[in-house]
């Protein structure tokens, strides 16, 4: 029988965080690979997640993106792989 390779959005010992933002947006983070995604619905969000674990979305925020959200660029770089305040 063949096993889901250990990047794949189907391995069989994936974790996900899945949290609903007082914004009413979902967050969906991948506790092994280490990857988050956050959409509008619980499905859309899963979906990215996917995507991004399989390597077909996402992408690395910019200092814009983290200003935005009321983040310091620095300081959410220098967390090494640590969620960020906002996302505890």
């Amino acid at each position: 029988m063949a096993q889901a390779d250990p990047g794949s959005a189907d391995a069989p010992d994936r974790e996900i965080r899945l949290l609903k933002n007082p914004d009413g947006q979902w967050t969906a983070r991948d506790l092994r690979v280490g990857v988050t995604a956050q959409g509008d619905t619980r499905s859309e969000v899963l979906d990215t997640l996917d995507a991004v674990v399989e390597g077909d979305g996402g992408r690395a925020p910019t200092d814009e993106d983290l200003e935005a959200l009321g983040v310091d660029p620095d300081v959410a770089r220098s967390q090494n792989n640590d969620l960020p305040d906002v996302l505890q």
